[in-house]
């Protein structure tokens, strides 16, 4: 096996992929092709006859522009899917191969990177969801790794010392970062904007840290067998040339992505003694590809021969497929009587769920006390790998990649929790795994200008509307603890993308006693009144149903009939077919209440409809006053309802 005929058959793959689709980032695949060939043909376990095996390592394209590294790998490799044809598409329209590495894990694409730094921190969560899993099964079914490419953009971005500080905190000893240390970022020279000791930083954090020639194979793999051998993360320094191997671009700015022309390609294969034509791989290093890949086959095997004889197989089985026990929604908590923070029923339904759905993993930010979803969990840490909650630190934005990379591993059900005007801190993270379509749940409480006296600094008057605005994002606003614990279980049973909940941090009136049917599953529906025969519809989420159905009553008493929509979730709503929205909407004069900008409401409000809530950022006061001074109150809803109907 000649490792160094294995790399360059990366760098040439890319070089004519790239040169192909005219445009590319060959910087990283020519960079770097010595270090991930050198793992792949010493180190990693996987098998691509079988790329979702549950113990093969994962690996994280994290400088994701230098999707070519990780396409040539899959390809060479063995993988069906990134055959010579999808190189040949590379950056087309529904090529497997894209600009940047969008998840197809029967491809063996892991995780859509390209967003720098999310490829590290979600990789830091692929690590956390590897411990907890082999507490709970053991070594013989969970011994995996996590591998992460990273470039000087990922250890730039504040994500990144996120990323570093908690898993070096938690002592991941199975993630090791390579890091294509080639002083080199799109504007030219690191020294424009970085001084300090990156690799300082790694061990100020308890990471084991070694630095090698990036193109030394002996070293690389020296380097990367001592990895594994720690009980620490390990970050690899590999010192390289960025673009090696192409003459006019080594080592130079250009060599991050500026166009390929056919000489570049020609002078390196001149340069690198590789005479082959383009997108020609001998078959004496397909060859050694293949027996590379042999140990990954055999440890498949063996894997499959213990799990047949494991005593935990069908649990085993269940937490992998994603599966939910039976009769697992019978431990959600039902109605209540007295008024209740609608983020202390997420309490209640996350603490209710422990025994029957363990494979739950709550992060949260620094927040025990104030979102209350620990109680009985016990903190996974260092020592204890066992526990179900993770001690995130104030660290929202790596939690919410943490949530993806747990999500996309498989095997449990992440739920990020922390205040909603933390939100967004995560959001690239929340429209990763929209974009991925990831079973994640986020937890936020402090909704609206109900958290009152800490003002406008924690009112997200605005941030409803922008994740609305996101695709595929259910954002649920329930009203109470019925509707709370509806919504926990449609985002647990859907697996086709996340569920935001945003929940009150002050008590919610208990609107609805009925529990016989998740009607919440549709979106909205008539919570009170008449479906027909009406004369106003009040449409409202949160807690600001209370105020619609005290309304209501005024309203009724007045000789108005009055329907009441609670709407805990629009986009569900969206779905219904049109029959169903015309009769819960009606025709009556509509009016929308909601502590929150107006924003998108146009969804539901004709042009002669009124609009109840926010205009403008909160301030600072006790919530009631709060309610009061902007107007949404229920003697507001009553006026605007008898001037709607001229009574």
């Amino acid at each position: 096996m000649t490792i160094q005929n294995m790399a360059d058959a990366i760098r040439f793959l890319a070089i004519d992929s790239i040169l192909n689709a005219g445009e590319g980032h060959q910087g990283v695949p020519l960079g770097m092709a010595e270090i991930a060939a050198t793992l792949y043909a010493k180190h990693i376990k996987v098998d691509p006859c079988d790329p979702l095996w549950p113990g093969r390592d994962r690996i994280v394209l994290s400088n994701g522009h230098g999707s070519m590294l990780l396409y040539a790998l899959l390809h060479l490799s063995g993988y069906e899917k990134v055959s010579i044809e999808a190189l040949k598409a590379f950056r087309t329209l529904h090529s497997v191969c894209a600009g940047h590495p969008e998840i197809e894990q029967d491809a063996g694409i892991e995780i859509t990177t390209g967003l720098l730094g999310q490829g590290i921190a979600c990789a830091v969560g692929m690590a956390v969801a590897e411990e907890r899993l082999a507490a709970r099964f053991g070594r013989d079914l969970v011994d995996h790794r996590t591998w992460a490419f990273v470039g000087d953009g990922c250890l730039q971005e504040g994500i990144g010392q996120e990323a570093i500080s908690l898993s070096g905190h938690l002592q991941l000893g199975r993630l090791t970062f390579l890091w294509d240390d080639n002083h080199i970022t799109d504007d030219g020279d690191t020294v424009l904007s970085v001084s300090e000791d990156i690799p300082a930083r790694f061990r100020a954090a308890g990471w084991h840290v070694l630095e090698v020639d990036g193109h030394d194979i002996a070293a690389i793999d020296k380097s990367i067998a001592a990895a594994k051998a720690d009980p620490r993360p390990t970050l690899i320094a590999c010192r390289t040339t960025i673009a090696r191997g192409i003459p006019r671009l080594q080592g130079q700015r250009g060599g991050h992505s500026a166009p390929l022309t056919p000489q570049d390609a020609e002078e390196a294969r001149a340069a690198c003694n590789w005479p082959h034509p383009s997108f020609h791989i001998p078959q004496a290093i397909y060859a050694d590809w293949d027996r590379a890949m042999m140990k990954g086959q055999t440890a498949r095997a063996d894997w499959h021969k213990r799990l047949d004889k494991h005593a935990d197989r069908t649990e085993f089985h269940r937490w992998t497929s994603g599966a939910l026990p039976h009769g697992w929604h019978d431990a959600l908590p039902q109605t209540r009587s007295e008024p209740r923070a609608t983020i202390q029923s997420s309490g209640d339904i996350c603490d209710a769920l422990l025994d029957r759905l363990p494979e739950i993993l709550v992060l949260c930010a620094d927040l025990e006390a104030p979102t209350n979803h620990k109680r009985r969990r016990k903190g996974f840490t260092a020592d204890h790998r066992d526990g179900s909650y993770v001690h995130c630190g104030v660290r929202e934005h790596l939690m919410g990649a943490m949530v993806d990379g747990i999500a996309a591993h498989g095997g449990l059900r992440p739920v990020n929790v922390t205040y909603l005007a933390f939100a967004d801190y995560e959001r690239a993270a929340m429209r990763m795994a929209a974009l991925m379509g990831l079973p994640a749940i986020f937890v936020f409480s402090h909704d609206s200008i109900g958290v009152g006296s800490n003002g406008p600094t924690h009112q997200p008057a605005e941030i409803l509307a922008s994740y609305r605005a996101m695709p595929n994002m259910r954002v649920f606003r329930p009203a109470d603890a019925l509707e709370t614990a509806e919504a926990w279980q449609i985002a647990l049973e859907m697996r086709d993308g996340p569920s935001m909940l945003a929940l009150s941090r002050q008590d919610a009136e208990q609107v609805r006693k009925d529990a016989s049917e998740n009607l919440s599953r549709r979106g909205a529906y008539i919570l009170a009144g008449p479906e027909t025969d009406r004369d106003l519809t009040l449409i409202a989420t949160g807690t600001e149903v209370g105020l619609a159905v005290r309304a209501q009553h005024i309203l009724e008493a007045g000789g108005i009939r009055t329907t009441v929509i609670s709407m805990p979730c629009w986009e569900l709503f969206e779905d219904q077919d049109t029959s169903y929205r015309a009769a819960v909407l009606g025709t009556a004069p509509r009016i929308g209440i909601e502590a929150a900008l107006k924003f998108g409401w146009e969804k539901w409000l004709r042009p002669e409809d009124e609009f109840i809530g926010m205009t403008g950022f909160g301030a600072s006061a006790r919530a009631p006053e709060l309610y009061d001074h902007f107007g949404i109150t229920t003697e507001r809803i009553v006026a605007t309802g008898r001037s709607l109907t001229g009574r």
